[in-house]
């Protein structure tokens, strides 16, 4: 694998290292090994059976940035309503329906599922951007058999270091309005533990480090993301996690750690040891 900086595989051990112990060292109690531990094993594959699952997973993934979850599944009671408007996320329905007339898709949400609050309609609005994304998803899962077909295309790629980083980039060419980062978040969500999502958290803490510049491009964020998860020895999953968790402090599964599972500062003290 090329190194896109000077640093070493020792040097990249040592960040992981160094990112690691500090976990350990939060001065919180009840954030035992134990506790640090379940959140850094990556979870058993749940991946949807069917197309559809496909497809509500992978809008839903589309949401995660910024205000869109606000803005989307806030107004709706959740994405899952979606389905109403999308014949029970049927890719290749809602294709064949809608096609990409996004502006077609929005009327049917606004009449059906009556999304509460003001619903901005110019172009660079969330829901018309997310119903382009919606559509842009239908058209590409249409194009496979089943679930079991993607999984196949996505094992061809994840199979093989090299070809793995293309993945998210042809998702995100696919499905205008995912982006690598939340292409990569879906993979990940998935159960594919060589995918971690190279966020503004990691972002910030390898800049610190001197991994990566302020320009660097999501891919290859991504690519230095799995060189320090190979250098140390771990799955891109883990690394993700253990840089996510100091970045956002956020403990989601142990709410009664800090103010309701998360605890302040850590991503500035963290930052402070560069």
């Amino acid at each position: 694998m090329s190194y896109t900086n000077a640093h070493s595989r020792k040097e990249d051990r040592e960040i992981y290292r160094l990112a690691r112990g500090f976990l350990g060292q939060l001065g919180e109690p009840e954030l035992t090994p134990t506790v640090i531990e379940s959140y850094l094993i990556a979870p058993v594959a749940d991946r949807p059976r069917k197309l559809n699952g496909l497809y509500q997973r992978l809008i839903s993934s589309a949401q995660n940035a910024n205000m869109k979850v606000k803005v989307v599944s806030g107004s709706i009671g959740g994405i899952k309503n979606l389905g109403l408007v999308l014949y029970g996320f049927s890719p290749k329905l809602t294709a064949s329906t809608y096609g990409a007339d996004s502006e077609k898709l929005l009327k049917a949400v606004i009449k059906i599922l009556k999304p509460t609050g003001k619903i901005r309609q110019t172009p660079r609005s969330i829901w018309p951007q997310y119903c382009t994304t919606v559509l842009a998803a239908a058209d590409f899962l249409s194009h496979f058999k089943s679930a079991s077909d993607f999984y196949a295309w996505v094992n061809f790629f994840d199979n093989d270091p090299r070809a793995r980083p293309g993945l998210p980039l042809i998702l995100s060419r696919e499905v205008k309005g995912i982006g690598f980062a939340l292409a990569c978040d879906f993979l990940k969500e998935l159960g594919y533990a060589n995918f971690g999502k190279p966020d503004v958290h990691i972002r910030d803490i390898f800049m610190a480090a001197g991994l990566c510049a302020d320009d660097t491009s999501d891919y290859e964020l991504f690519k230095i993301l799995c060189r320090v998860a190979d250098s140390a020895g771990v799955s891109p999953y883990t690394a993700d996690k253990v840089f996510w968790l100091i970045g956002s402090g956020l403990f989601y599964n142990h709410r009664h750690l800090g103010n309701n599972g998360r605890i302040a500062g850590t991503k500035r003290a963290f930052l402070g040891m560069f």
